[in-house]
């Protein structure tokens, strides 16, 4: 019944617009006997009708990606594409083989590193990834290998350290060269007054 409804109303929308265009219509414009089926050429004129109007009314303007390429056009046909691209465009992490992620992890680690800031927390991290590069390395479910190393825990506290307090002497440096600055600047000021 729903479906009878739309393609009537879309028949009355077809002849109103055929009536504005000075387009001389029968009324009973029906194929033989089937007044509730549009044929294709009727619903391709439905649609294009109504993407027309949808133009119009500017519901195209200022969509996502308007004037931009597609991406990903003629490269190699991949089935994964679009879970690749999920994974891309919400920056997901954690997902796929351990030995991907594993080795993602290994390249971030230092960074990942100097956000903490107790030593107890960077060992407890490394710790936790050493034991995850050793787990992944005993699973046997396939997949590309686990080439990632372990790492020495007190070395990489060791940079760690140095990295924390070269990144501290800086912020001193640049404390005190900005107080010079301000202290500089209160001399001039004083002298012209």
């Amino acid at each position: 019944m729903a479906h009878d409804s739309r393609d009537a109303a879309m028949r009355y929308r077809l002849r109103r617009e055929a009536l504005e265009r000075g387009e001389d219509r029968p009324e009973d414009d029906e194929p033989d006997g089937e007044s509730a089926i549009m044929t294709e050429a009727q619903r391709a004129a439905a649609v294009n009708v109504v993407i027309e109007q949808a133009i119009r009314r500017g519901d195209f303007d200022d969509l996502p990606g308007a004037g931009k390429p597609i991406p990903g056009l003629g490269a190699s046909h991949d089935p994964d594409w679009w879970i690749k691209r999920k994974i891309e465009r919400e920056r997901l992490t954690g997902l796929g083989p351990p030995a991907l992620t594993l080795r993602t992890e290994y390249a971030t680690l230092a960074a990942r590193l100097d956000d903490l800031h107790a030593e107890s927390g960077v060992r407890e991290h490394l710790a936790d990834f050493n034991h995850r590069v050793i787990e992944a390395r005993r699973q046997l479910l396939g997949g590309p290998p686990v080439v990632t190393p372990t790492v020495d825990i007190d070395e990489w506290v060791r940079d760690w350290r140095d990295r924390r307090d070269a990144a501290a002497r800086r912020v001193a440096a640049e404390a005190e060269s900005a107080t010079r600055r301000r202290a500089g600047r209160r001399f001039w000021r004083r002298g012209r007054a």
